[in-house]
């Protein structure tokens, strides 16, 4: 078995099984009569051909992949036989250690054609399969209800979602996170859900500053899309950053190439708009009013430029991402238990002041950022990192008896988005290293959203409540506490 495989011994630990191996060396030919190897970056792809597993009661079927071309534009396209009207999830890795999620790919005729992007570096990639049937989870039905109280209470005419139940304001984050949360049930096999995240995504033009060179998107908007305004936002635009590039794994096309595109749009303000200065030694503040620089801000963007380079390989968006992962290393990286802090914020001095609250959502952020790194850089020590920095946010900010994550170091209260964030993290983290101690805290932390913050009756999530349950505020329903309950769910429901 290869290293770095999940072992047999979590068989009943997850709805997926994954597949043993065995593997060997498919070369391109570039049709040249020569016999090179991926004649563009000259290095080997190397394909994974997979054979019958039986885990307890279930067979798989046989799966493998039957060919391979390289397409224009150095794009890699796979053939994989598989059986009938199966449900697989492809991944791949340049390391055999850190696995990127690529697709869920049905076979309603028993074959399968998946086109993966061009080679951005000179590293080998590997790519392996695994079954699933997501629709049978508790999981993703209950992100099936979240999304029908979404459309019936938030999603307005024009395709975009108010902030709050009857209010006319739309913000950039809560939108682009419910098309993260659209994109997630597409991920997981449901294609329906392209034409919600599609549209909104469409009506995000409305946020756009067409009046300035460098663009960058509004904070805030009315509903119909008027009225932008209240700022620009670092995290809010390298969210929308983040979600598109998901986006774009998940479309073809015309609307694959305009995900991509807007992506590199965002790049372009961040790093043409004056937000990155020598202040405090560097880093993004929050917004253009300069007032902080917070984790949560410059983790986004670290985890956008990568994932911008890993598409694109162009090497400016690598040196931004090592610029801003130096500058959270060394400013807010706090060596005493592991975490990242706050934020730094203006009070007239030089250095300014440093509030060492740790949110579950910032370190959150950055395990994926460094999960991130790991796998763009092909730097194994970040995976370690990754995990070192998953096990002291459990130690400081997870509830033992109630199983789920504090909002943060100085606040005992628990929130469907900021807190929900870990369990994000945990799952791509369980992707990244087979560690289901992960996948059981992930899971603890949305049955707790479950159990003490979801009216049962309606199927929202409230904002709020106290670690044990009381002072639940049932009078603030935050169309981004929906959202990413129906991501985070759509995401668990791939494994449990």
């Amino acid at each position: 078995m290869v290293s770095g495989f999940p072992v047999a011994a979590e068989k009943n630990e997850k709805k997926i099984d994954w597949t043993y191996i065995k593997y060997k060396y498919i070369y391109m030919n570039p049709g040249n009569g020569c016999r090179r190897v991926l004649s563009w970056a000259h290095v080997a792809l190397v394909v994974l051909v997979y054979w019958i597993s039986i885990f307890g009661s279930q067979l798989f079927a046989d799966s493998s992949f039957t060919g391979i071309n390289e397409l224009p534009g150095g794009l890699v396209q796979l053939q994989i036989s598989s059986a009938t009207d199966m449900l697989y999830l492809l991944e791949s890795s340049s390391t055999l250690k850190g696995w990127t999620p690529l697709a869920m790919l049905s076979s309603a005729s028993g074959a399968i054609q998946y086109t993966d992007a061009p080679f951005s570096d000179e590293n080998p990639r590997f790519y392996r399969l695994q079954n699933t049937q997501p629709t049978n989870s508790v999981y993703w039905q209950t992100a099936q209800q979240t999304h029908g109280y979404i459309v019936s209470n938030l999603l307005t005419s024009y395709h975009s979602y108010s902030y709050t139940t009857n209010i006319g304001t739309a913000y950039e984050w809560y939108n682009v996170s419910q098309i993260y949360a659209d994109e997630a049930m597409v991920f997981g096999g449901n294609a329906g859900y392209a034409a919600y995240m599609n549209n909104t995504y469409a009506w995000m033009n409305n946020m756009w500053d067409n009046g300035n060179p460098v663009g960058g998107y509004f904070s805030a908007a009315n509903v119909n899309g008027t009225g932008q305004g209240a700022g620009k936002y670092v995290d809010d635009n390298s969210l929308s950053g983040n979600v598109y590039l998901d986006c774009y794994s998940v479309t073809t096309g015309v609307t694959r190439t305009n995900y991509l595109n807007s992506a590199i749009a965002i790049a372009n303000w961040l790093m043409n708009s004056g937000q990155w200065d020598n202040t405090y030694g560097g880093g993004f503040w929050w917004s253009d009013s300069k007032t902080l620089k917070p984790t949560q801000s410059n983790g986004l963007a670290m985890q956008f430029f990568l994932r911008l380079y890993q598409i694109t390989g162009q090497t400016n968006y690598q040196s931004w991402a090592n610029s801003v992962r130096i500058w959270l290393e060394t400013q807010m990286y706090d060596s005493t238990n592991g975490l990242y802090v706050w934020e730094i914020a203006t009070n007239g001095t030089t250095s300014g002041a440093k509030s060492y609250i740790e949110f579950t959502y910032d370190n959150s952020i950055m395990i994926e950022a460094d999960l991130l790194y790991s796998q763009v850089m092909n730097d194994p020590a970040y995976l370690t990192k990754a995990e070192a920095l998953a096990t002291n946010l459990t130690a400081a900010l997870w509830n033992n008896t109630y199983d789920a994550y504090y909002f943060n170091t100085a606040d005992g209260r628990v929130n469907p988005c900021w807190c929900g964030w870990a369990s994000q993290s945990l799952i791509r983290l369980y992707q990244a290293d087979g560690n289901a101690t992960w996948l059981n805290y992930a899971q603890g932390n949305i049955n707790y959203m479950n159990s003490h913050l979801r009216n049962a009756a309606t199927g929202c999530y409230y904002q709020f409540c106290n670690m044990d349950g009381s002072n639940l505020q049932t009078n603030s329903i935050q169309g981004v506490d929906q959202a990413w309950m129906e991501r985070i769910q759509a995401m668990i429901s791939l494994y449990r």
